[in-house]
């Protein structure tokens, strides 16, 4: 038999009356049917229901119910409400419906009291919503009052926000001389209340005139707000001190603090915009000072190279005064972000500084010690700025300064800050945060940082270093306050390793933090130091009990717990905004910077990547050598020779190990040397020594170390790394 003939309105056999059951209590609104309790409001009768009233109201439950006087009673008095309110609140209870757009503004906020007198949160949070929706100059002064009374945090939140930006206007409104004065010191007190002083002490002033019934303690309690030293002088003289408001005595102490205290010290009032980048030409802002000035504020972190999409300034003939953003008007900020050119490994040293007045500089950021690169993602205690300067003190390159994008904001994000550097809870050692492994061999450059901690074997998926050569090193994008740190030694067997960790904050001067050399290590190794300024670490492995090479899979710092348990993530941080797509860069065994274009423009050699004694090759165009741990035990280097042919490579894997020279080849050819996995010579078949580097590659006997030569230009590619001969 159908669902139909059964009168089932739902397959499943679900019967839904719902609506009937509303529709029938709600018919009992107003109707002495039934009726058991007469509530009395304002001389008015409602025949009512005990039961339902009780079943709706946590209030009227131990009213009515609760053994009082009223449980007895058949005539209910409610005292000290609006009746017309009283009456839509009523409807609510029977029906679960009200239309407050039909209401007057008035009745609308006696409907919040009602509704939080009697305990109805659902309505209570409607109306919030409702007179957020309706917030404007007339009302808004009502609503916060009524907010801050019954301690509604979320309404009076946006209350304050509106007010923050409509300062002037509402200090002018008739509504603002009605404020409490609980209210109005609350309001005057924000910093980001921002108007000229000299109004709010008028508006003060026409508030005091007309609440006569204001103790002299309330009144100084107000006037206490007004910050009398961002008043001028002649508004001190000519505005302020006629009223008789503000003593004699106070009058002379503002004098004197604006004469005598700094600028940065004076209290100002600024813009609040949670979240909104003010560093923006739509807003305003402006770069003053700097080369290329147009590029640093247009919002493209995509479009530069060596020529071209960023600002610059010298480093030696600067004077101090770098590169100088003037906002739109003076903001509230705690958060900037600044993107370093860093289309190669090189370092920057900065400090950035905020003014009110461009004379007087207070400096938030001083990453002077530091090399830092690419995203730089900072935090300091919140300040009111109209001026801001980014000075470059170093580039590891040459002498020029290089920013290719520049945010400004206040940010609600808690940051933990220790002697200006953040603290971070999540892992930074990710591609999101900037950070690069700059040394170390692995198939690509970042395996170690890419989350991925199920996906590795023989023959992939971790970063590694001979014994006795190099190392692997981790370069974090800007200094953090560190004290832990997390590896994944590579564990698809039984070795084991020993290994010691080094840190440092400009890649010179080291300092041990973890000695593991006289212990056996394997898998997970969850560390602790103590606490410290750390951008670069240098991971050294001193033994493994199956062969020369020091492998690991997975770093993170801090530590995270359960890191070891969290499913495979890949990329980049997607919680941290912006991020630019990865462009990767090559890199050499010292200054770690890639091999700009030749003189005559034509292409230069750093197609490949060389990280310290190994290589990585970034999209490969073939899959060309193996190269075994023997050939790393007797300091081969592997660079990249993108002009090697397709016979050469062909040969290649036809002879084996021999090697192979390709003749005539673009830059004079190149040097190959190729073994299959497991042939003689390497480690046992399938071995992480046996590494497969993908890409037209050459290995060549790894030569003395030359010189790097420095280009005194403001190129960002104008370092030429001299070729192996």
């Amino acid at each position: 038999m159908s669902n139909l003939h059964l009168g089932l309105p739902y397959p499943g056999g679900v019967v839904d009356h719902s609506s009937s059951l509303a529709n029938d209590i709600g018919a009992l609104y107003l109707n002495d049917e039934y009726s058991d309790v007469t509530l009395q409001v304002s001389g008015h009768t409602f025949h009512a229901h005990r039961v339902i009233l009780a079943a709706r109201s946590q209030y009227f439950r131990a009213l009515l119910f609760g053994g009082l006087r009223e449980s007895h009673q058949a005539e209910v008095e409610i005292k000290d409400t609006n009746l017309t309110a009283f009456k839509v609140l009523l409807k609510y209870i029977y029906t679960g419906w009200v239309n407050l757009s039909s209401e007057k503004e008035e009745t609308v906020l006696e409907i919040l009291g009602l509704a939080h007198q009697y305990g109805f949160e659902e309505l209570e949070s409607a109306v919030c919503d409702y007179l957020k929706e309706t917030l404007c100059i007339p009302n808004v002064c009502v609503i916060y009052d009524m907010a801050a009374l019954y301690t509604l945090s979320t309404l009076r939140a946006v209350c304050e926000d509106f007010m923050d930006k409509n300062a002037l206007p509402v200090l002018s409104h008739e509504s603002f001389y009605s404020l409490s004065p609980s209210a109005l010191k609350a309001i005057i007190s924000r910093d980001s209340f921002c108007a000229p002083e000299v109004y709010i002490f008028q508006g003060v002033h026409e508030w005091v005139e007309r609440n006569a019934d204001l103790t002299q303690e309330q009144i100084q309690e107000i006037l206490s707000q007004i910050r009398l030293p961002l008043i001028s002088l002649s508004d001190l003289l000519n505005v302020v001190r006629p009223t008789s408001l503000i003593s004699p005595d106070q009058i002379l102490d503002a004098i004197k603090a604006k004469s005598e205290s700094r600028d940065v010290d004076l209290q100002y009032r600024g813009y609040l915009m949670p979240g909104e980048n003010v560093a923006v030409p739509s807003k305003g802002a402006q770069v003053l000072q700097g080369e290329m000035r147009a590029n640093l504020l247009d919002g493209n972190v995509s479009t530069y190279d060596m020529d071209r999409g960023f600002t610059r300034h010298p480093i030696d003939d600067n004077n101090g005064q770098g590169i100088l953003v003037k906002l739109g008007t003076q903001c509230i900020i705690n958060h900037m972000r600044l993107m370093l050119w860093d289309k190669d490994q090189r370092g920057y040293s900065y400090y950035i500084e905020v003014s009110m007045d461009q004379k007087d500089w207070v400096r938030v950021v001083d990453h002077t010690r530091y090399h830092c690169r690419s995203w730089q993602y900072l935090h300091f205690p919140p300040r009111v700025a109209r001026f801001i300067r980014i000075v470059g003190t170093n580039n590891t390159v040459n002498r020029v300064f290089h920013v290719v994008a520049f945010e400004a904001y206040y940010s609600k994000q808690e940051v933990e800050l220790h002697k200006g550097l953040i603290v971070p809870r999540e892992n930074v050692a990710v591609v999101g945060r900037s950070a690069l492994v700059i040394e170390g061999v692995s198939r690509a450059r970042n395996n170690l940082l890419n989350g991925d901690i199920h996906h590795y074997d023989w023959d992939s998926g971790y970063t590694c270093h001979q014994l006795g050569s190099g190392s692997i090193c981790i370069q974090l994008g800007q200094p953090y306050w560190l004290s832990s740190c997390k590896l994944l030694l590579w564990d698809c067997d039984d070795r084991s390793y020993s290994y010691y960790i080094e840190a440092s904050v400009n890649n010179r001067d080291w300092e041990l933090i973890v000695d593991k050399t006289r212990e056996a290590c394997r898998s997970w190794q969850t560390l602790t130091f103590p606490p410290r300024a750390i951008i670069y670490f240098k991971i050294v492995g001193t033994f493994n009990t199956a062969n020369e090479v020091f492998h690991c899979v997975h770093f993170e710092t801090p530590a995270q717990v359960g890191s070891e348990n969290r499913p495979r993530v890949r990329g980049y941080d997607h919680a941290v905004a912006p991020v630019r797509p990865h462009h990767p860069s090559p890199s050499d065994d010292e200054a770690t910077h890639r091999s700009p274009p030749s003189t005559d423009g034509t292409a230069g050699s750093g197609a490949g990547v060389v990280a310290g004694a190994g290589a990585v090759v970034d999209d490969p165009p073939i899959s060309a050598v193996v190269e075994s741990s023997r050939s790393v035990r007797e300091g081969l280097r592997v660079s990249a020779r993108p002009e090697l042919s397709e016979e050469a490579v062909a040969r290649v894997r036809e002879e084996g190990s021999r090697w192979v020279r390709e003749e005539g080849g673009g830059g004079g050819g190149g040097v190959c040397v190729a073994r299959e996995e497991g042939a003689a010579g390497g480690g046992e078949e399938g071995d992480p020594g046996e590494l497969l580097l993908e890409g037209a590659a050459a290995v060549e006997p790894q030569p003395q170390r030359t010189q790097d030569t420095h280009h005194e230009t403001d190129d960002p590619d104008s370092c030429t790394v001299l070729p192996t001969v």
